[in-house]
């Protein structure tokens, strides 16, 4: 399991009367509280769906899953294809749309990439207020006429990701995609609202060589591990091979070759 780091002070707070009865329903699910008088953390809810505010002079904006406008829309109309690094990292190629397990899913941006390229994704989110973005975002995203199909080959989840693989039920993901909180970001990353917001909530992730052993067991084809591109491997079996980009690189395990 996760090493949880210190309990952060979060509530559930309303942006208007009209919210008030979903601001309940979320606070239930989670059981976290309506009003906090020194919360760290907020999570909003109110036109634009759920949303993860840090509080406090110096805290970056909100934080909210949109699959629909903003980066994500850019990406899919104009991020490259099939010719993206993450996609030859999973193995997309003519005639090959691998059934991918992302299990380190976060707000999801990775998973919906696979997922525009024709790839069925199951995603896991073990830290529950992430988990409740990413369900805003995918159920908001199936209401848009475009985006619809692209989520509906999305499954999320829930519980830890290590458990969830170790106990899978059905047909195995032919291809295990991990991409473990680090606890060395390289300052550029720092500086990134998400990563901010994220590290007093998620912490790093001290499991990721069980992470790791959890997913070559589970996987048929191949294990695709993203890192910072100078960080060492995680401990254990090494990659075969990797790709490099700018800022991260792929490592890859296989086990078998993905074939049309």
């Amino acid at each position: 399991m996760i090493e949880q780091p210190a309990a952060c002070r979060i509530h559930v707070q309303p942006l208007g009367p009209t919210f008030a009865a979903q601001a309940e329903q979320w606070a239930g699910r989670l059981g976290l509280p309506l009003e906090v008088a020194d919360g760290e953390f907020a999570l909003q809810v109110g036109e634009q769906g759920l949303q993860l505010q840090q509080l406090g002079p110096d805290a970056p904006g909100p934080v909210r899953v949109d699959f629909v406008e903003g980066g994500a829309a850019h990406r899919r109309l104009y991020g490259g294809g099939s010719g993206q690094m993450i996609a030859k990292a999973v193995g997309i190629a003519q005639g090959v749309r691998p059934r991918v397990l992302d299990a380190t899913a976060g707000l999801g941006k990775d998973a919906f990439v696979l997922a525009s390229l024709g790839c069925e994704m199951s995603l896991i989110e073990r830290q529950p207020l992430i988990g409740a973005l990413l369900e805003d975002g995918l159920a908001r995203a199936a209401e848009d006429f475009d985006v619809a199909p692209i989520v509906a080959r999305m499954k999320l989840l829930k519980g830890n990701s290590i458990e969830v693989m170790q106990n899978w039920e059905g047909e195995a993901p032919q291809v295990i995609y991990l991409d473990p909180m680090f606890p060395h970001r390289e300052k550029t990353a720092l500086v990134k609202k998400e990563m901010r917001l994220f590290r007093p909530l998620v912490g790093d992730d001290p499991d990721a060589p069980a992470l790791l052993k959890a997913a070559l067991a589970l996987a048929t084809h191949r294990v695709v591990v993203k890192r910072p591109r100078k960080a060492p491997c995680i401990e254990g079996p090494k990659p075969s091979h990797a790709l490099d980009g700018k800022s991260s690189r792929y490592d890859i395990y296989p086990k078998k070759a993905l074939k049309p």
